[in-house]
């Protein structure tokens, strides 16, 4: 068994939604997600972290879900910004459950345990610079109650948390998710969102303890990013 991490699948199989904005690189992603999904084993689990499917809702993004459904290995989703699809976590679930897509998991409110580790995260938050907005401070209270919840249901284990917004890019640092990171000893936080030439400037690295990783389909080659054995 083994863990992998992977973001913004961005799949449209049932609208037309070209991500090839983002580059060339995007050009037939979905096959080119299917070859590095390949080298995963059924008994693995893969983290989504954020914006599976383009879907305004769960019966438009329904061909989304059974693509990646057919896909090895067991899925854990979170919430992504361009998730529109995501009303409630329950709806969700039972959703899947009527369509008989049983490889996925929810991470909202808790945490999942993979051996002496546990998966924990949410969606975050994210301060858009190039826009001069502020904190949305309903939105980020909300986000920190999530994450802080999904860490406190961790226990004792050793805390791997998983996110959609970076906590860290450029000149932003969303101060409140980092403490929350470094008070529960987090050693690594995956996170996507970032795209095109904003990959270049993607804080990758360590900081204060924890190692932080940029996960978005296209900075991995849309290959799942192996991360425990």
């Amino acid at each position: 068994m083994a863990l992998y991490a992977i973001g913004d699948l961005h799949l449209a199989m049932s609208m037309d939604k070209p991500m090839d904005i983002f580059g060339e690189i995007w050009q037939d992603h979905p096959e080119k997600l299917r070859r590095g999904f390949a080298a995963m084993q059924p008994e693995d689990v893969c983290v989504l972290c954020g914006d599976l499917s383009w879907g305004m809702s769960l019966e438009e993004a329904k061909e989304d879900f059974r693509f990646v459904q057919q896909l090895p290995g067991k899925k854990i989703l979170l919430k992504g910004n361009n998730d529109y699809w995501w009303s409630t976590a329950t709806k969700a679930k039972a959703f899947f459950q009527e369509n008989g897509f049983d490889s996925f998991e929810i991470l909202h409110n808790n945490c999942f345990f993979y051996g002496e580790y546990a998966i924990c995260g949410t969606r975050g938050w994210f301060y858009e610079e190039e826009k001069g907005i502020e904190h949305d401070r309903k939105i980020m209270a909300r986000e920190l109650l999530r994450l802080e919840c999904s860490l406190k249901a961790a226990g004792e284990r050793e805390k791997l948390v998983f996110l959609h917004y970076p906590p860290l890019y450029q000149n932003y640092v969303c101060q409140e998710i980092l403490d929350l990171l470094r008070t529960y000893q987090v050693r690594l936080c995956c996170y996507g969102h970032i795209h095109g030439k904003g990959r270049q400037v993607a804080f990758q690295g360590w900081r204060d303890g924890t190692a932080y990783k940029l996960v978005s389909a296209d900075q991995l080659g849309f290959i799942p990013l192996k991360l425990l054995p």
